[in-house]
């Protein structure tokens, strides 16, 4: 196990009519003038923003509504975000909906302590962020994790590149999550949430030469808890139990735990994130779309650590470590396609992919092949347009 600092500061309250507090929450944390941050019309539909609103105003808190966040949160948005922010006066960012309305927030809450630079820059890393704003959150849809993580992404549309900074500054404050809330979503949105929480997962696990029994026991444990639950929240998306073990999932996949004591590897994510930026497609799915054939690109390099996966996970007993490591490829993969999830780029929807879009996507993901991905095999932007091109030919 290798040495690491675990730092996970946000409070959470979780459980029912617990957005009843986010008044005193934001008042606990110091904030008094409210940026809200939220995506469509769902939360004004359902009635919540209306009752954070209320709850704001029992404490005697100013507030100003941001709406119109989109899936794959745009830069341009955030940074029209930070300008209204800093004229409202705010000192609280508070993101009702999921992640891509927590990482606009978060974006914010940057720009705001960092009035003299730009989100570009900031997001470019010509700054090294010392200061934020507090943000908290009403979690909406379970998925990205952002409720806890130090991470956010931003998908730049003038450059068609989508990618994210880490930073403790990220994490916020609070998050209050309750299941009820995820109730009226549709099921492709809690299906691609299903897949963000075991890519989370699985991107911390597959790394090799790893002696880390707790922390695996405690990544595999929440890989077969999300894929038991998603199965039956699909079913009943109003399953109280199925839409808590989800959420609360959701959260440990991405606060850093399951990754405890070893190196990250989030190289499917950078996948995902060119065909996010180009394609403009929901990030749970085009993590799907390319899952398979990364696996059965790198697998034989570490067959004896996808062989556990397997026994772990889906209860594989085959004794052959080969065969038994494409037996938990197979059934990840038929998972994905059993909750009606892409498994392929065509099965992504996003048309005819020529050899260009290939190569366009593979230079995407590695930065122009300055950057080598993966810790089990080292991928250049060749091996990743190979990845590419398996997922194009399925």
């Amino acid at each position: 196990m290798q040495k690491f600092i675990q730092y996970t500061p946000t409070e959470i309250l979780f459980g029912e009519n617990t957005q009843a507090e986010v008044g005193k929450e934001v008042k606990k944390w110091g904030g008094s003038r409210v940026f809200i941050v939220y995506g469509g019309g769902s939360v004004k539909k359902s009635g919540l923003l209306a009752q954070v609103e209320e709850a704001l105003e029992k404490e005697g808190l100013a507030y100003e509504e941001f709406g119109g966040v989109k899936p794959n949160p745009r830069m341009a948005y955030a940074q029209e975000g930070v300008e209204k922010a800093i004229e409202f006066g705010a000192d609280f960012l508070l993101a009702v909906g999921g992640g891509s309305s927590i990482d606009t927030a978060k974006a914010i809450a940057h720009g705001v302590a960092n009035p003299d630079w730009s989100l570009e820059e900031i997001w470019g890393g010509e700054i090294i962020l010392t200061r934020s704003t507090p943000v908290g959150c009403v979690l909406t849809i379970a998925a990205a994790g952002s409720e806890t993580s130090d991470s956010a992404v931003l998908t730049n549309e003038e450059t068609r590149k989508k990618g994210g900074i880490s930073t403790n500054l990220n994490r916020p404050k609070f998050a209050i999550m309750n299941p009820v809330l995820t109730y009226t979503l549709p099921k492709y949105q809690i299906a691609c949430g299903i897949v963000d929480i075991m890519m989370h997962t699985l991107e911390r696990y597959f790394i090799p030469n790893t002696r880390n029994q707790i922390t695996d026991e405690i990544a595999e444990g929440v890989l077969r808890v999300v894929i038991e639950n998603g199965k039956k929240g699909l079913e009943n998306p109003t399953d109280y139990d199925a839409m808590s073990e989800i959420m609360w999932a959701g959260s440990l996949s991405h606060n850093g735990l399951t990754g405890l004591g070893r190196a990250k590897d989030f190289s499917v994510h950078k996948l995902g994130h060119a065909l996010g930026a180009k394609y403009d497609k929901a990030h749970g799915a085009t993590l799907s779309a390319v899952w398979g054939s990364w696996a059965e690109y790198v697998y034989k390099n570490d067959e004896e650590r996808f062989a556990h996966y397997a026994k772990k996970v889906w209860g594989v007993e085959e004794e052959d470590v080969a065969k038994a490591a494409k037996e938990g490829i197979r059934r990840t993969v038929e998972y994905f396609r059993e909750i009606h999830m892409p498994t392929n780029l065509k099965e992504l929807e996003i048309g005819e992919v020529s050899e260009e879009d290939l190569r366009e996507l593979a230079m995407a993901a590695t930065l122009n092949d300055t950057v080598k991905l993966s810790k089990i095999k080292e991928l250049t932007a060749e091996d990743v347009y190979q990845i590419f091109r398996k997922a194009a030919e399925k």
